[in-house]
């Protein structure tokens, strides 16, 4: 049995009229009487009993259609997925972000995508930036929200930037430095620093030393933080100043004062996912993402 035999009975079943469902079928009437013969010979039950004045579904006829339609409806909607998965139009991407630290491009792209997409599922995971490019290595996500520009090491990832986000001073409240509207790069010389560990930021220190070279001094680091909030933590008890972009001022600070830097100075925010990673689902995010954030 062939689909297109429950397609031929269904159109019968229909229609209670072999002549017309033969029109609709665009087949020769004795070629459509001849295959639903055959049909109901190979499951060996009448499905229609046929007089010269009408045609009518038997018991098992009326059973057998809700059956038909049901699987025609099932291999249809098949034939329309794989379509759309060939378009790309469906499947799942699984994203990655810094809850404490992102910013507003991210829903912004979830909601255009999830406009133009309906039929891909997007996964969310919240993870340290170290953790994402590690997630990225092995395939667990597609695309993540790095912040930094990856590290050279990272040779199986392809990055973009996607904002430039203006850098601020983080300084204890007590610092003298607050007393004043902006901070010089080079005023910052002499003090000890916060960083952020390598293992869950990797580049930080290759970005912080780079940043401090234009005021043409390499930044001493007493302590490194793990995470953002343990970072405002170290800076309030005044074992360093540190450099961050402007939106961790949206975390708690009590006991840290921001100071904007002065002239500016502005750090890449970036996207990164594996090179190998063809998918076109993924392709098509990234161009969602880079058209808002242009």
């Amino acid at each position: 049995m062939e689909l297109r035999h429950l397609r031929y009975f269904v159109a019968v079943a229909e229609n209670l009229n072999f002549t017309k469902a033969a029109a609709k079928l665009h087949l020769a009437q004795p070629s459509l009487t001849r295959q639903i013969h055959n049909l109901e010979e190979e499951i060996g039950v009448r499905l229609l009993n046929r007089s010269k004045s009408q045609v009518a579904l038997t018991e098992e006829g009326r059973s057998f259609l809700v059956d038909a339609r049901r699987i025609l409806a099932l291999a249809t909607e098949s034939v329309l997925a794989v379509q759309r998965l060939g378009r790309g139009e469906m499947g799942q991407l699984n994203i990655a972000y810094l809850s404490n630290f992102d910013f507003e491009l991210l829903p912004e792209t979830l909601a255009a995508f999830r406009q133009t997409f309906p039929h891909i599922a997007l996964n969310l995971f919240d993870m340290t930036p170290g953790e994402q490019l590690r997630a990225l290595e092995t395939r667990k996500i597609d695309l993540g929200f790095v912040g930094l520009r990856p590290p050279a090491a990272a040779t199986g990832l392809q990055w973009e930037s996607i904002a430039q986000h203006r850098i601020v001073v983080a300084l204890p409240a007590r610092h003298p430095l607050v007393s004043k509207r902006q901070v010089k790069l080079g005023e910052l010389e002499t003090m000890f620093f916060v960083g952020m560990s390598e293992k869950t930021h990797p580049g930080f220190r290759e970005w912080l030393n780079g940043t401090c070279q234009q005021a043409g001094f390499a930044p001493r680091v007493l302590q490194d933080a793990e995470l953002e909030p343990a970072l405002m933590t170290f800076v309030a008890e005044g074992l360093g100043v540190s450099l961050a972009r402007e939106h961790i001022k949206k975390l708690p600070h009590p006991g840290v004062a921001f100071r904007p830097l002065a002239p500016p100075v502005e750090s890449d925010y970036c996207i990164a996912w594996n090179r190998s990673n063809d998918s076109r689902t993924l392709q098509q995010y990234i161009e969602i993402v880079k058209s808002l954030a242009s």
